[in-house]
């Protein structure tokens, strides 16, 4: 039986979430429902991430498994035929061995969180940006992310519905640059609780606005307290951009 791995680009303002729920259209479902108008089979992709209602995903990775073999480009035209009208987008397809898991085999996952800092009304990135009007410093920001790399207890940065086991994770990267009115916050690690990446860009933007100092993220982050933590950002701003694994898959 043919696993297939599909990489997925997709926009979440019209989804509640990735995985498949009673409270909406989901990315995952409509995955499901483009795979079995192609195949006359009901099979559920497994993702790489959930993510939220309003995120946005430009690498995300998931795969299925198929009793009849399609040529990978084949099932790439197919699946995004059969996704329309839907705002999602299948980017590349292969056939992998069957103990490829989007999930359990990925080595690294990475979030790009983007701001736009400007006093004008969005047009052209309404739902696909955070808008704050008030200057930040980037530079601020950045230096303050300095705190948050590493092995840490991320119970500040944890959404209190979080399911993960631990709180524990080591943040690979976490960078703050801005390009003239955009400010790009991306975030690297093996995984990600529940609104972590978020809660860490809410939390910076409160030290661009001068009302945190950069060393104050490091006290959040020791408190281990969600009530440390600066309002959440909103899921608009955050893309899911790539997933990493072996180089066998």
């Amino acid at each position: 039986m043919p696993r297939y791995k599909i990489i997925i680009e997709y926009d979440g303002t019209p989804f509640a979430g990735w995985q498949i729920q009673a409270n909406g259209p989901s990315v995952q479902g409509e995955l499901a429902r483009a795979i079995e108008a192609l195949s006359g089979v009901h099979m559920v992709p497994r993702g790489a991430g959930r993510t939220d209602a309003g995120v946005h995903a430009r690498g995300q990775v998931a795969h299925f498994d198929l009793g009849r073999a399609y040529p990978a480009k084949t099932m790439c035209d197919a699946l995004n035929f059969h996704l329309r009208p839907a705002p999602i987008a299948i980017l590349d397809c292969e056939i992998v061995d069957e103990s490829f898991d989007a999930r359990f085999s990925a080595k690294a996952r990475h979030y790009l969180y983007r701001i736009v800092n400007r006093r004008a009304r969005l047009a052209l990135d309404r739902d696909r940006a955070w808008q704050v009007v008030v200057p930040l410093d980037a530079a601020a920001m950045n230096e303050a992310a300095r705190h948050l790399i590493g092995r840490h207890d991320f119970t500040t940065f944890r959404s209190s519905q979080c399911q993960g086991k631990s709180p524990l994770r080591t943040l690979d990267r976490l960078d703050v640059a801005r390009d003239g009115e955009d400010i790009f916050i991306a975030a690297s690690a093996r995984s990600f609780l529940h609104h972590q990446v978020r809660s860490m860009a809410g939390s910076l933007k409160l030290v661009g606005e001068g009302k945190w100092r950069p060393e104050d993220m490091r006290r959040a982050l020791e408190a281990c307290d969600r009530a440390a933590c600066g309002p959440v950002a909103p899921a608009c701003g955050l893309y899911f951009m790539k997933v990493d694994y072996g180089e066998s898959a």
